[in-house]
Parts: structure tokens; C-alpha cells; sequence
């Protein structure tokens, strides 16, 4: 009897080692983790997408076109969310490409006219569209985007797969961009303007950035949220509020989000 009690007590111990070993950097601060990846995965997100505006502009249509600019954006963010924010890629792009948009320019950093390049960074609207024209496209814009991720994640729908979750938010961004892209860029996220609008300032193109398009700056910085709401809202009312009801057997086989620990109700 003595060594079964033993043998379970050893086990027991054993267990728990295998339990609390951690790699030798581990936080055990849950936002820290959280944050640190979201910075890196934004920061990916922007350096890539930047990075083929950039490539497309100071290239003149010999190293892509508008199409590149769609495929490269929606990439870039599949691999932010594979990776995974709130860094701006903008300095990295700028780094990377500054003899090649000094050459395109003449080193005149403008924001507006023919060899503008303001617009590699941040978003502006076409010369036709008007500040409440871009207004509702931003909403819209932002909106189907929240709407399809709902979808893609609604498990009583029909959720991504795991592993293709990354792809397939990057495609919704190429079909927003190609179908919603042309008014003003389509930001659909405004850590994505914002930031990069605000380092252009400091890097050379001046208080221009925030006075282009009648004031323009402020649109993708408060429409976006407005979308994401309405969009997501959208989707709730009319499919996920929706659905039947479910059996408890059904519910227990549910497949668990990504990360979502089975212990965290008990």
C-alpha cells in the first residue's frame, strides 16, 4: 500500500514538473504577450504592404500595377495574422525605398500632383470624392470587411479552417481592395492610416499629410471604427442570433477556437 501511495505521490510530482516548465524568456503577464505579438504582426503587415505601394509607385508600371498593389496588400496582412498592430512598418518602407522615391520625385516630397508620394503611406482620396462620399465608402468598406470575419469565425456557420484562417483574411482584403479600393485607398483599419500618415509629417512631406483632400485625415480614423461596428452588427442580427438551437450533444462538439482553453469556465 505504502508504494502504490508512493508511486501515485511520485506521479503526481512528476506531472506537475512537466506542468510548470517554461522556456527561460516565458511573461507570465497574458497582455504583454498578447501586445508584443500584435506589434510584430502589424509591423509585418505594414512593412510588406507599404513595401508593394512603394514598389509600384517609384517603379512606374514596371514593377507591377494596381492589381499588385490589392494581391501584395492582402497577402501582407495573411501573414500578419499568421505571425500574430500597432507599429508602423512605414520607417522600415521608408528606409528601404528612399534613394528609389528620391529619384522618383526629384527629392520633392509632395503630397498631391504627379509625382505625389505621400500617398505610398497613408490614404487619400481621388480628386472627385468628397469628404461624406469617402466617409460611407470607409464605413462600407470596413463594414463588409468585419462582416466576412464574423462569418469566418463564426463556428455555427461554416468557420475557416484552422491552418487556412490566415489565407482567407487575406483574400477578403484582396476582394475589398478590388472591388472597394479605388475612392480612397480603402484603410479599413485606422492604425493603418493614422500611424504612417503622422511619420510622413515628421519625415519630409510636411503638415500637407493632414490637409490634403479638405482635411481628409480624419475620415479613415473615425469611420473605420463606425464600420467595423455596423458591419459586425450586421452579422449578428441577421445570421448568428439567427441560428437554431442547438443540442447539448451538438454544443460538447463544438470545435474550440484557436487557444481557447476547455478549463477556463471551471
Amino acid at each position: 500500500m505504502k508504494d502504490l501511495v508512493r508511486s501515485v505521490e511520485l506521479g503526481v510530482s512528476h506531472r506537475r514538473r512537466v506542468d510548470i516548465t517554461r522556456p527561460k524568456l516565458w511573461l507570465k503577464n497574458e497582455l504583454s504577450r498578447v501586445g508584443l505579438a500584435e506589434f510584430l504582426c502589424t509591423y509585418v503587415m505594414m512593412v510588406l504592404g507599404l513595401g508593394c505601394v512603394a514598389q509600384v509607385v517609384t517603379g512606374q508600371g514596371a514593377f507591377g500595377h494596381y492589381i499588385s498593389i490589392n494581391i501584395g496588400f492582402g497577402l501582407a496582412v495573411a501573414m500578419g495574422v499568421h505571425i500574430g498592430g500597432n507599429v508602423s512598418g512605414a520607417v522600415t518602407v521608408y528606409a528601404v525605398y528612399y534613394e528609389a522615391i528620391n529619384d522618383y520625385c526629384g527629392g520633392n516630397l509632395t503630397v498631391t500632383g504627379a509625382k505625389a508620394t505621400a500617398g505610398i503611406f497613408a490614404t487619400y482620396p481621388a480628386p472627385y470624392l468628397s469628404l461624406m462620399g469617402g466617409f460611407v465608402d470607409q464605413v462600407i468598406g470596413t463594414a463588409m470587411l468585419l462582416l466576412c470575419l464574423m462569418a469566418l469565425s463564426d463556428q455555427k456557420n461554416k468557420p475557416a479552417v484552422g491552418s487556412s484562417e490566415p489565407l482567407t483574411v487575406g483574400l477578403v482584403v484582396v476582394l475589398i481592395g478590388m472591388s472597394l479600393g479605388s475612392n480612397s485607398g480603402y484603410a479599413i483599419n485606422p492604425t493603418r492610416d493614422i500611424a504612417p500618415r503622422v511619420f510622413t509629417a515628421i519625415a519630409g512631406w510636411g503638415l500637407d499629410v493632414f490637409r490634403s483632400g479638405n482635411g481628409w485625415w480624419w475620415v479613415p480614423l473615425v469611420a473605420t471604427p463606425i464600420g467595423g461596428v455596423l458591419g459586425a452588427g450586421l452579422y449578428k442580427a441577421f445570421v448568428e442570433l439567427l441560428h437554431p438551437p442547438i443540442s447539448g450533444q451538438q454544443e460538447n462538439s463544438i470545435p474550440l477556437k484557436k487557444g481557447e482553453n476547455i478549463c477556463a469556465n471551471v
